[in-house]
């Protein structure tokens, strides 16, 4: 069984290649290097260079390499930069996923696992978002991850109108903050999230910073879900097996912790984890935080082994381990 990771080389498609390892399935890394690092894939796992919507390339992959089914990851995961940049947002996310759909169905690949995001529920006024719960989202980004969504379901649907064509099997994964690091080789390089600003705060002499301490939280600083990337990978390859298996799958599953953390929280796991000893600098609230969003992961985890096996305490040391090791 062969199984194609779009965005293979960056941060969550190199953990879910090195589950697919793990579990003795053979992976193929596309990826355009855009934000992802070639030293991110394993040596001996195929490595194509590409973009997602060069739907030509796709095909002749899946073709060449008799791919079975396609974990698509690749895309542009910055929310907020997303604001200002929708065409280019638009173009990887929704004309990637456009082109990832094309091609498998030329090539005759019926399995998709789609990393989606909990930025489609937008700001939701809940204690525990659900996978019933409405959908807003606020930025192209979000838009984005919905629209491939619709789009995954649209071609599920014209499918299995379609005689003689063989069902899409499909599954989209929406999750909150991903953190730590399952191996010293990987580390979330972004430039946007929490754990590694702190991170890299840290490392320049600079004293990390808290965004607001007056929300209607336990210690007025806002709650969010935060899973490790290796447990995110896990529930991932999970997902894949439960296709090949032909069990039945939600169309949807959330990858949440149930409970959440606080940035305070966060921060005093920095300080533990780290050795670096600092009092955070306070600011103004963001405009448009919300105090809490916590998701419920109980779908997942009754479905595709979804568990916390990571406390926060070893989010962050993985997290520091993998990059300071680079």
């Amino acid at each position: 069984m062969t199984w194609l990771v779009t965005g293979g080389a960056g941060y969550i498609g190199a953990h879910v290649v090195r589950a697919f390892l793990a579990e003795g399935i053979e992976p193929v890394v596309l990826d355009d290097l855009s934000s992802g690092h070639r030293e991110f894939v394993p040596d001996g796992v195929t490595f194509v260079e590409g973009q997602v919507q060069d739907t030509q390339l796709l095909r002749e992959t899946m073709r060449d390499l008799d791919v079975e089914g396609v974990m698509h990851i690749a895309g542009y995961k910055y929310a907020g930069v997303s604001v200002t940049k929708p065409l280019h947002t638009y173009s990887q996310n929704v004309q990637g996923t456009a082109s990832v759909l094309e091609a498998m169905n030329d090539a005759g690949v019926h399995k998709i696992v789609f990393s989606s995001s909990a930025a489609v529920y937008g700001t939701p006024d809940v204690n525990l978002v659900t996978e019933g719960c409405e959908l807003h989202p606020e930025s192209p980004y979000g838009e984005s991850k919905l629209i491939g969504e619709w789009l995954i379901a649209d071609q599920a649907k014209a499918l299995s109108m379609t005689d003689g064509a063989t069902p899409l099997q499909h599954v989209a994964l929406r999750y909150f903050n991903v953190v730590g690091s399952g191996t010293e080789e990987v580390y979330d390089s972004s430039p946007h999230n929490l754990f590694p600003l702190v991170i890299e705060a840290l490392l320049s002499g600079k004293t990390p910073r808290i965004n607001g301490t007056d929300y209607p939280t336990p210690d007025g600083t806002c709650v969010r879900d935060y899973v490790h990337v290796a447990d995110l990978a896990t529930s991932h390859v999970a997902a894949a097996k439960a296709m090949a298996e032909g069990r039945e799958l939600q169309p949807v599953y959330n990858l949440g912790s149930g409970d959440g953390l606080s940035v305070r929280q966060i921060m005093d796991a920095m300080q533990r984890g780290t050795g670096h000893s600092f009092e955070p600098v306070i600011g103004e609230r963001r405009a448009g935080d919300p105090a809490r969003i916590v998701a419920d992961g109980s779908a997942a985890a009754r479905d595709i082994d979804w568990r916390m096996r990571h406390d926060i305490d070893q989010m962050v040391t993985s997290a520091w381990q993998a990059r300071t090791a680079h």
